[in-house]
Protein backbone atom coordinates (compact mmCIF):
# COMPACT_ATOMS: atom_id res chain seq x y z
CA UNK A 1 0.00 0.00 0.00
CA UNK A 2 1.43 3.39 -0.99
CA UNK A 3 2.20 5.93 2.15
CA UNK A 4 0.63 9.38 1.22
CA UNK A 5 -1.67 11.74 2.38
CA UNK A 6 -4.88 8.96 1.13
CA UNK A 7 -3.27 5.42 3.16
CA UNK A 8 -4.66 4.47 6.36
CA UNK A 9 -2.12 1.81 7.39
CA UNK A 10 -3.96 -1.51 8.18
CA UNK A 11 -3.00 -1.46 11.97
CA UNK A 12 -3.93 2.12 12.54
CA UNK A 13 -7.44 0.88 10.70
CA UNK A 14 -8.33 -1.99 13.01
CA UNK A 15 -7.19 -0.27 15.83
CA UNK A 16 -9.28 2.98 15.13
CA UNK A 17 -12.42 0.37 14.73
CA UNK A 18 -11.70 -1.64 17.89
CA UNK A 19 -11.16 -4.90 15.68
CA UNK A 20 -8.53 -7.54 16.26
CA UNK A 21 -5.59 -7.30 13.34
CA UNK A 22 -6.47 -11.88 13.30
CA UNK A 23 -9.87 -10.71 12.34
CA UNK A 24 -9.38 -8.87 9.34
CA UNK A 25 -9.10 -10.71 5.81
CA UNK A 26 -9.84 -7.65 3.23
CA UNK A 27 -7.12 -5.09 2.30
CA UNK A 28 -8.41 -1.55 1.87
CA UNK A 29 -6.51 0.21 -1.72
CA UNK A 30 -6.85 3.74 -2.02
CA UNK A 31 -4.96 4.28 -5.58
CA UNK A 32 -7.60 3.16 -8.58
CA UNK A 33 -7.19 0.13 -10.83
CA UNK A 34 -3.36 0.02 -10.03
CA UNK A 35 -1.91 -3.23 -9.86
CA UNK A 36 -5.71 -4.54 -11.13
CA UNK A 37 -4.39 -6.49 -14.47
CA UNK A 38 -0.85 -8.10 -12.20
CA UNK A 39 -3.44 -9.63 -9.95
CA UNK A 40 -5.93 -10.41 -12.81
CA UNK A 41 -3.56 -12.55 -14.58
CA UNK A 42 -2.81 -14.43 -11.22
CA UNK A 43 -6.29 -15.31 -10.50
CA UNK A 44 -8.77 -14.23 -13.14
CA UNK A 45 -11.68 -15.93 -14.51
CA UNK A 46 -11.52 -14.05 -17.97
CA UNK A 47 -10.11 -10.50 -18.54
CA UNK A 48 -12.88 -8.21 -17.90
CA UNK A 49 -11.81 -5.42 -16.04
CA UNK A 50 -8.30 -6.20 -15.35
CA UNK A 51 -6.63 -5.05 -19.10
CA UNK A 52 -2.74 -4.37 -18.71
CA UNK A 53 -3.35 -0.96 -20.06
CA UNK A 54 -5.64 0.35 -17.09
CA UNK A 55 -5.50 3.67 -16.06
CA UNK A 56 -7.03 5.48 -12.93
CA UNK A 57 -10.15 7.46 -14.82
CA UNK A 58 -9.17 10.57 -12.69
CA UNK A 59 -5.82 11.11 -11.57
CA UNK A 60 -6.85 12.56 -8.34
CA UNK A 61 -9.24 9.76 -7.18
CA UNK A 62 -9.18 9.49 -3.56
CA UNK A 63 -11.92 6.50 -3.18
CA UNK A 64 -11.41 3.47 -1.36
CA UNK A 65 -11.13 0.28 -2.73
CA UNK A 66 -11.44 -3.17 -1.20
CA UNK A 67 -9.74 -6.40 -2.96
CA UNK A 68 -11.59 -9.55 -4.09
CA UNK A 69 -10.47 -12.43 -3.13
CA UNK A 70 -10.86 -14.69 -5.79
CA UNK A 71 -10.80 -12.87 -9.00
CA UNK A 72 -8.35 -10.02 -7.14
CA UNK A 73 -10.96 -6.92 -8.59
CA UNK A 74 -10.13 -3.48 -6.91
CA UNK A 75 -13.97 -3.00 -6.24
CA UNK A 76 -15.07 0.59 -5.12
CA UNK A 77 -15.71 0.21 -1.38
CA UNK A 78 -18.90 3.04 -2.55
CA UNK A 79 -21.41 0.88 -5.10
CA UNK A 80 -23.83 2.36 -7.19
CA UNK A 81 -27.47 0.73 -6.69
CA UNK A 82 -29.29 1.39 -9.54
CA UNK A 83 -32.82 0.46 -7.97
CA UNK A 84 -34.32 3.70 -7.36
CA UNK A 85 -32.49 5.55 -10.82
CA UNK A 86 -33.83 9.38 -11.55
CA UNK A 87 -37.46 9.17 -13.16
CA UNK A 88 -38.94 11.89 -15.09
CA UNK A 89 -42.84 11.34 -15.94
CA UNK A 90 -42.65 7.85 -14.43
CA UNK A 91 -40.14 6.77 -16.79
CA UNK A 92 -36.29 6.90 -16.36
CA UNK A 93 -34.69 10.16 -16.95
CA UNK A 94 -31.54 8.33 -18.79
CA UNK A 95 -30.04 11.44 -19.70
CA UNK A 96 -29.43 12.19 -16.30
CA UNK A 97 -28.29 8.21 -15.45
CA UNK A 98 -25.83 8.66 -18.03
CA UNK A 99 -24.26 12.20 -16.34
CA UNK A 100 -24.40 10.38 -12.55
CA UNK A 101 -22.61 7.34 -13.83
CA UNK A 102 -20.43 9.09 -16.10
CA UNK A 103 -19.46 11.29 -12.90
CA UNK A 104 -19.33 8.01 -10.78
CA UNK A 105 -16.71 6.76 -13.20
CA UNK A 106 -14.84 9.44 -13.13
CA UNK A 107 -14.21 9.47 -9.13
CA UNK A 108 -14.02 6.00 -9.00
CA UNK A 109 -16.77 4.41 -8.54
CA UNK A 110 -16.64 1.17 -10.48
CA UNK A 111 -19.16 -1.02 -9.18
CA UNK A 112 -22.91 -1.15 -10.62
CA UNK A 113 -25.29 -3.47 -8.88
CA UNK A 114 -29.48 -3.97 -10.90
CA UNK A 115 -31.62 -6.52 -11.52
CA UNK A 116 -34.33 -7.82 -14.12
CA UNK A 117 -36.89 -6.93 -11.23
CA UNK A 118 -35.75 -3.04 -10.97
CA UNK A 119 -37.66 -0.59 -12.63
CA UNK A 120 -40.14 -3.08 -14.56
CA UNK A 121 -36.58 -4.30 -16.13
CA UNK A 122 -36.00 -1.45 -17.26
CA UNK A 123 -32.92 -0.32 -14.89
CA UNK A 124 -31.08 -2.94 -16.85
CA UNK A 125 -31.44 -1.46 -19.93
CA UNK A 126 -30.92 1.92 -18.65
CA UNK A 127 -27.62 0.79 -17.08
CA UNK A 128 -26.38 -1.18 -20.31
CA UNK A 129 -27.00 2.42 -21.92
CA UNK A 130 -25.06 4.31 -19.59
CA UNK A 131 -21.90 2.04 -18.84
CA UNK A 132 -21.44 1.06 -22.74
CA UNK A 133 -20.66 4.53 -23.27
CA UNK A 134 -16.96 3.53 -21.27
CA UNK A 135 -14.57 0.95 -21.85
CA UNK A 136 -15.38 -2.33 -20.43
CA UNK A 137 -12.46 -2.85 -18.09
CA UNK A 138 -13.97 0.78 -15.99
CA UNK A 139 -16.71 -1.39 -14.74
CA UNK A 140 -17.74 -4.39 -12.93
CA UNK A 141 -21.28 -5.06 -13.39
CA UNK A 142 -23.78 -7.01 -10.82
CA UNK A 143 -27.08 -8.42 -11.73
CA UNK A 144 -29.21 -11.16 -10.18
CA UNK A 145 -31.58 -14.12 -11.46
CA UNK A 146 -34.71 -12.28 -10.23
CA UNK A 147 -37.43 -15.19 -10.70
CA UNK A 148 -39.49 -14.28 -7.99
CA UNK A 149 -42.62 -15.36 -10.01
CA UNK A 150 -43.58 -19.35 -9.90
CA UNK A 151 -44.23 -19.98 -13.41
CA UNK A 152 -40.02 -18.81 -13.26
CA UNK A 153 -38.91 -21.20 -11.62
CA UNK A 154 -38.19 -23.73 -14.79
CA UNK A 155 -34.56 -23.43 -15.81
CA UNK A 156 -35.73 -22.86 -19.17
CA UNK A 157 -37.65 -19.28 -17.66
CA UNK A 158 -34.51 -18.85 -15.67
CA UNK A 159 -31.97 -18.87 -18.49
CA UNK A 160 -34.15 -16.82 -20.51
CA UNK A 161 -33.82 -14.31 -17.60
CA UNK A 162 -30.51 -14.62 -17.26
CA UNK A 163 -29.77 -14.20 -20.95
CA UNK A 164 -31.76 -11.18 -21.06
CA UNK A 165 -29.53 -10.10 -18.65
CA UNK A 166 -26.38 -9.77 -21.07
CA UNK A 167 -28.75 -8.19 -23.73
CA UNK A 168 -29.53 -5.17 -21.43
CA UNK A 169 -26.59 -5.07 -20.02
CA UNK A 170 -24.48 -5.25 -23.23
CA UNK A 171 -22.26 -7.22 -22.15
CA UNK A 172 -20.40 -10.55 -22.73
CA UNK A 173 -19.60 -11.27 -19.05
CA UNK A 174 -21.58 -10.27 -16.14
CA UNK A 175 -18.91 -9.78 -12.92
CA UNK A 176 -20.83 -10.41 -10.01
CA UNK A 177 -24.24 -12.85 -10.41
CA UNK A 178 -26.80 -13.28 -7.42
CA UNK A 179 -29.47 -15.62 -6.81
CA UNK A 180 -31.61 -12.89 -5.85
CA UNK A 181 -33.69 -12.39 -2.49
CA UNK A 182 -33.48 -15.69 -1.24
CA UNK A 183 -35.52 -15.42 1.88
CA UNK A 184 -38.84 -17.10 2.20
CA UNK A 185 -38.57 -21.00 3.10
CA UNK A 186 -36.26 -23.87 2.22
CA UNK A 187 -39.22 -24.91 0.18
CA UNK A 188 -39.32 -21.82 -1.54
CA UNK A 189 -35.11 -21.61 -2.32
CA UNK A 190 -35.62 -25.70 -3.76
CA UNK A 191 -37.43 -24.52 -6.08
CA UNK A 192 -36.07 -21.55 -7.38
CA UNK A 193 -33.05 -22.66 -7.51
CA UNK A 194 -31.79 -26.04 -6.21
CA UNK A 195 -34.17 -28.63 -7.64
CA UNK A 196 -34.91 -27.03 -10.80
CA UNK A 197 -31.18 -27.19 -11.94
CA UNK A 198 -30.53 -23.11 -11.45
CA UNK A 199 -27.97 -23.24 -9.64
CA UNK A 200 -26.15 -26.04 -11.08
CA UNK A 201 -26.86 -24.64 -14.50
CA UNK A 202 -24.85 -20.95 -13.05
CA UNK A 203 -22.03 -22.84 -11.74
CA UNK A 204 -21.42 -24.47 -14.99
CA UNK A 205 -21.45 -20.28 -16.45
CA UNK A 206 -18.78 -19.20 -13.70
CA UNK A 207 -16.94 -22.41 -14.84
CA UNK A 208 -17.08 -20.94 -18.73
CA UNK A 209 -16.32 -17.78 -17.74
CA UNK A 210 -19.62 -16.11 -18.50
CA UNK A 211 -19.73 -15.67 -14.69
CA UNK A 212 -16.65 -14.19 -12.81
CA UNK A 213 -18.18 -13.72 -8.95
CA UNK A 214 -21.30 -16.04 -8.02
CA UNK A 215 -23.37 -15.34 -4.81
CA UNK A 216 -26.97 -14.44 -3.19
CA UNK A 217 -28.93 -11.76 -1.74
CA UNK A 218 -30.26 -12.42 1.33
CA UNK A 219 -33.39 -10.82 2.89
CA UNK A 220 -35.02 -13.48 5.05
CA UNK A 221 -35.27 -16.63 7.15
CA UNK A 222 -31.69 -16.97 8.37
CA UNK A 223 -32.63 -21.03 8.31
CA UNK A 224 -31.94 -20.50 4.07
CA UNK A 225 -28.67 -18.48 4.83
CA UNK A 226 -26.96 -21.26 7.03
CA UNK A 227 -28.17 -23.73 4.39
CA UNK A 228 -26.45 -22.10 1.73
CA UNK A 229 -22.83 -21.22 3.43
CA UNK A 230 -23.22 -25.00 4.41
CA UNK A 231 -22.59 -25.34 0.73
CA UNK A 232 -19.31 -23.42 0.64
CA UNK A 233 -16.89 -26.36 0.18
CA UNK A 234 -19.06 -27.75 -2.89
CA UNK A 235 -20.13 -24.06 -3.93
CA UNK A 236 -17.74 -21.99 -2.98
CA UNK A 237 -19.66 -19.02 -2.85
CA UNK A 238 -17.74 -15.60 -4.14
CA UNK A 239 -19.48 -12.88 -2.26
CA UNK A 240 -22.93 -12.87 -0.24
CA UNK A 241 -24.84 -9.37 0.14
CA UNK A 242 -26.49 -8.85 3.23
CA UNK A 243 -28.74 -6.41 4.56
CA UNK A 244 -26.48 -4.14 7.00
CA UNK A 245 -26.37 -1.11 9.35
CA UNK A 246 -25.37 0.01 12.44
CA UNK A 247 -29.32 -0.41 13.26
CA UNK A 248 -29.86 -4.21 12.20
CA UNK A 249 -26.64 -4.56 13.92
CA UNK A 250 -27.98 -5.85 16.82
CA UNK A 251 -31.74 -5.22 15.91
CA UNK A 252 -32.76 -6.97 12.89
CA UNK A 253 -34.75 -9.44 14.47
CA UNK A 254 -37.58 -10.57 13.32
CA UNK A 255 -40.10 -13.70 13.37
CA UNK A 256 -37.64 -14.85 10.21
CA UNK A 257 -34.91 -12.82 10.39
CA UNK A 258 -31.74 -11.93 12.81
CA UNK A 259 -29.40 -9.35 13.43
CA UNK A 260 -26.77 -8.57 11.17
CA UNK A 261 -24.09 -8.91 13.37
CA UNK A 262 -24.69 -13.01 13.08
CA UNK A 263 -24.93 -12.61 8.82
CA UNK A 264 -21.19 -10.31 8.79
CA UNK A 265 -19.56 -12.60 11.91
CA UNK A 266 -20.61 -15.85 10.01
CA UNK A 267 -19.45 -14.59 6.52
CA UNK A 268 -16.28 -13.06 8.06
CA UNK A 269 -15.59 -16.44 9.97
CA UNK A 270 -16.11 -18.20 5.99
CA UNK A 271 -13.91 -15.96 4.87
CA UNK A 272 -16.98 -15.05 1.84
CA UNK A 273 -16.49 -11.28 1.28
CA UNK A 274 -19.94 -9.32 2.03
CA UNK A 275 -21.77 -6.91 -0.39
CA UNK A 276 -23.89 -4.30 2.06
CA UNK A 277 -27.42 -3.23 1.22
CA UNK A 278 -29.51 -1.24 3.03
CA UNK A 279 -26.68 0.61 4.66
CA UNK A 280 -29.26 3.73 5.65
CA UNK A 281 -32.15 1.14 6.17
CA UNK A 282 -34.59 2.85 3.51
CA UNK A 283 -33.44 6.03 4.48
CA UNK A 284 -34.38 5.68 8.18
CA UNK A 285 -30.80 6.26 9.37
CA UNK A 286 -30.25 9.76 7.16
CA UNK A 287 -33.32 11.31 9.11
CA UNK A 288 -32.62 10.70 12.77
CA UNK A 289 -34.55 11.78 15.96
CA UNK A 290 -33.61 14.97 16.43
CA UNK A 291 -32.22 14.64 19.36
CA UNK A 292 -29.73 11.59 18.07
CA UNK A 293 -29.02 13.91 15.02
CA UNK A 294 -27.87 16.62 17.02
CA UNK A 295 -25.59 14.74 18.81
CA UNK A 296 -24.18 13.67 15.52
CA UNK A 297 -23.80 16.48 14.18
CA UNK A 298 -22.16 18.30 17.01
CA UNK A 299 -19.54 15.71 16.96
CA UNK A 300 -18.79 16.33 13.02
CA UNK A 301 -20.49 19.45 11.96
CA UNK A 302 -19.53 19.22 8.21
CA UNK A 303 -20.68 15.60 7.89
CA UNK A 304 -24.39 14.96 7.10
CA UNK A 305 -26.21 12.15 9.09
CA UNK A 306 -26.03 9.61 5.81
CA UNK A 307 -22.36 9.50 6.20
CA UNK A 308 -21.96 8.04 10.00
CA UNK A 309 -24.20 5.01 8.27
CA UNK A 310 -21.96 4.89 5.34
CA UNK A 311 -18.21 5.27 7.41
CA UNK A 312 -19.74 2.88 9.93
CA UNK A 313 -20.40 -0.20 7.18
CA UNK A 314 -17.32 0.77 5.49
CA UNK A 315 -15.05 0.70 9.02
CA UNK A 316 -15.63 -3.15 8.64
CA UNK A 317 -12.99 -4.37 6.63
CA UNK A 318 -14.60 -7.80 5.37
CA UNK A 319 -17.09 -5.92 3.37
CA UNK A 320 -16.40 -5.63 -0.32
CA UNK A 321 -18.57 -2.83 -1.24
CA UNK A 322 -21.62 -0.62 -0.07
CA UNK A 323 -24.34 -0.12 -2.33
CA UNK A 324 -26.33 3.33 -2.07
CA UNK A 325 -29.45 3.88 -4.68
CA UNK A 326 -28.06 7.45 -5.75
CA UNK A 327 -31.02 8.81 -7.16
CA UNK A 328 -29.93 12.65 -7.22
CA UNK A 329 -26.71 13.73 -8.23
CA UNK A 330 -26.52 15.62 -4.98
CA UNK A 331 -26.32 12.56 -3.12
CA UNK A 332 -23.93 10.76 -5.45
CA UNK A 333 -21.72 13.69 -4.50
CA UNK A 334 -22.03 13.60 -0.99
CA UNK A 335 -21.49 9.90 -0.87
CA UNK A 336 -18.36 10.23 -3.41
CA UNK A 337 -17.12 12.64 -0.48
CA UNK A 338 -17.46 10.34 1.84
CA UNK A 339 -15.90 7.14 0.75
CA UNK A 340 -12.80 9.38 -0.80
CA UNK A 341 -11.07 8.56 1.29
CA UNK A 342 -12.74 6.56 3.91
CA UNK A 343 -12.34 7.95 7.46
CA UNK A 344 -12.91 4.55 9.45
CA UNK A 345 -15.12 5.39 12.79
CA UNK A 346 -13.32 5.03 15.80
CA UNK A 347 -14.12 3.20 19.33
CA UNK A 348 -15.96 6.41 20.30
CA UNK A 349 -17.70 6.69 17.19
CA UNK A 350 -18.81 3.24 16.98
CA UNK A 351 -19.78 3.35 20.98
CA UNK A 352 -22.17 6.58 20.15
CA UNK A 353 -24.04 5.00 16.94
CA UNK A 354 -24.67 2.02 19.33
CA UNK A 355 -26.25 4.37 21.88
CA UNK A 356 -28.14 5.69 18.49
CA UNK A 357 -29.24 2.73 17.50
CA UNK A 358 -30.24 1.45 21.15
CA UNK A 359 -32.64 4.70 21.02
CA UNK A 360 -34.02 4.21 17.43
CA UNK A 361 -34.60 0.82 18.09
CA UNK A 362 -36.69 1.23 21.18
CA UNK A 363 -40.28 1.33 19.79
CA UNK A 364 -40.83 -1.27 17.18
CA UNK A 365 -40.90 0.20 13.48
CA UNK A 366 -42.11 -1.64 10.31
CA UNK A 367 -38.80 -3.05 8.74
CA UNK A 368 -39.78 -1.35 5.27
CA UNK A 369 -36.62 -0.17 3.53
CA UNK A 370 -38.54 1.63 0.54
CA UNK A 371 -37.43 -1.13 -1.92
CA UNK A 372 -40.89 -0.68 -3.96
CA UNK A 373 -41.20 -4.46 -4.85
CA UNK A 374 -45.06 -4.39 -3.39
CA UNK A 375 -45.57 -0.79 -5.62
CA UNK A 376 -48.27 -1.02 -7.74
CA UNK A 377 -50.97 -1.67 -4.89
CA UNK A 378 -53.87 -2.55 -7.04
CA UNK A 379 -55.75 -0.23 -4.62
CA UNK A 380 -53.96 3.07 -5.03
CA UNK A 381 -52.26 2.46 -1.61
CA UNK A 382 -48.86 4.27 -1.21
CA UNK A 383 -47.45 1.47 1.50
CA UNK A 384 -43.97 2.49 1.80
CA UNK A 385 -45.46 5.99 2.29
CA UNK A 386 -47.80 5.16 4.97
CA UNK A 387 -44.81 2.90 6.72
CA UNK A 388 -42.35 6.26 6.15
CA UNK A 389 -44.82 8.27 7.90
CA UNK A 390 -44.93 5.83 10.96
CA UNK A 391 -41.90 5.00 11.25
CA UNK A 392 -40.98 9.01 11.54
CA UNK A 393 -43.67 9.43 14.12
CA UNK A 394 -42.12 6.78 15.91
CA UNK A 395 -38.36 8.29 15.27
CA UNK A 396 -39.60 11.67 16.52
CA UNK A 397 -41.60 9.73 20.09
CA UNK A 398 -45.08 11.02 18.86
CA UNK A 399 -45.65 7.33 18.72
CA UNK A 400 -46.51 5.21 20.59
CA UNK A 401 -49.34 6.99 22.24
CA UNK A 402 -49.45 7.66 25.96
CA UNK A 403 -52.75 5.97 27.85
CA UNK A 404 -55.63 7.83 27.34
CA UNK A 405 -55.71 9.35 30.59
CA UNK A 406 -52.90 11.08 30.22
CA UNK A 407 -53.32 14.77 29.51
CA UNK A 408 -51.29 14.82 25.96
CA UNK A 409 -53.13 11.91 24.97
CA UNK A 410 -55.38 13.79 22.77
CA UNK A 411 -52.69 16.75 21.14
CA UNK A 412 -50.77 13.57 20.35
CA UNK A 413 -53.51 11.79 18.97
CA UNK A 414 -54.72 14.92 16.88
CA UNK A 415 -50.47 15.42 15.74
CA UNK A 416 -50.79 11.96 14.18
CA UNK A 417 -53.40 12.28 12.20
CA UNK A 418 -53.47 15.59 11.20
CA UNK A 419 -49.67 15.22 9.30
CA UNK A 420 -50.95 11.90 8.21
CA UNK A 421 -53.38 13.70 6.60
CA UNK A 422 -50.96 16.51 5.30
CA UNK A 423 -48.22 14.35 4.32
CA UNK A 424 -50.13 11.76 1.94
CA UNK A 425 -53.04 12.23 0.15
CA UNK A 426 -56.22 10.84 0.42
CA UNK A 427 -56.37 7.94 -2.29
CA UNK A 428 -53.03 6.96 -0.58
CA UNK A 429 -54.51 6.42 2.80
CA UNK A 430 -54.24 2.61 4.69
CA UNK A 431 -58.11 2.99 4.50
CA UNK A 432 -57.80 2.19 0.80
CA UNK A 433 -56.21 -1.55 1.36
CA UNK A 434 -58.36 -4.41 0.65
CA UNK A 435 -56.68 -6.72 2.03
CA UNK A 436 -55.88 -8.50 -1.35
CA UNK A 437 -52.38 -9.43 0.14
CA UNK A 438 -51.26 -9.10 -3.73
CA UNK A 439 -47.87 -7.44 -2.04
CA UNK A 440 -47.45 -10.17 0.46
CA UNK A 441 -45.22 -12.27 -2.19
CA UNK A 442 -43.21 -9.46 -3.46
CA UNK A 443 -41.83 -8.09 -0.02
CA UNK A 444 -38.35 -9.09 0.76
CA UNK A 445 -38.76 -8.23 4.19
CA UNK A 446 -41.61 -10.60 4.78
CA UNK A 447 -43.78 -7.71 6.24
CA UNK A 448 -47.32 -8.37 7.11
CA UNK A 449 -47.99 -5.36 5.08
CA UNK A 450 -51.97 -5.62 5.43
CA UNK A 451 -51.46 -6.30 9.28
CA UNK A 452 -49.74 -3.36 9.36
CA UNK A 453 -51.54 -0.86 7.79
CA UNK A 454 -54.46 -2.01 9.52
CA UNK A 455 -52.48 -0.34 12.96
CA UNK A 456 -52.48 2.98 10.70
CA UNK A 457 -55.50 2.77 10.12
CA UNK A 458 -56.97 2.05 13.23
CA UNK A 459 -54.66 5.57 14.53
CA UNK A 460 -56.28 7.32 12.44
CA UNK A 461 -59.74 6.30 12.45
CA UNK A 462 -60.03 7.28 15.84
CA UNK A 463 -59.01 10.52 15.52
CA UNK A 464 -62.26 11.51 12.94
Amino acid sequence: MKNDAHDVSRRDFLRRMGIGVGTAVTAMVLDPFEGMAETGRKKKRNGVGQTPDSEPLHPSAGMTYRIQHGTGDRVSLLGYGMMRLPSRDRQIDQDMVNQEVDYALEHGVNYFDTSPGYHGGRSEVAMGIALSRHPRDKYLVATKMSNFNRNDWTLERSKQMYEGSFRKLQVEVIDYYLLHSVAGSMDELRGRFLDNGVLDFLLEERKAGRIRNLGFSHHGDVRVFDHLLSMQDEVHWDFVQIQMNYLDWRHGKSSRNTDAEYLYNKLDKLGIQAVIMEPLRGGRLANLPDEAAKELRERRPDDSIASWAFRWVGSHPNVLTALSGMTTMEVLKENVRTFSPLDPCNADENALLERVADSVAGFPTVPCTACNYCMPCPYGVDIPGNFAYYNKAVDNHLLPLPDKSAPEYAERARQFAEGYRQTLPEAAWATKCADCEACLSKCPQKIRIPNQLGRIVELTRKRR
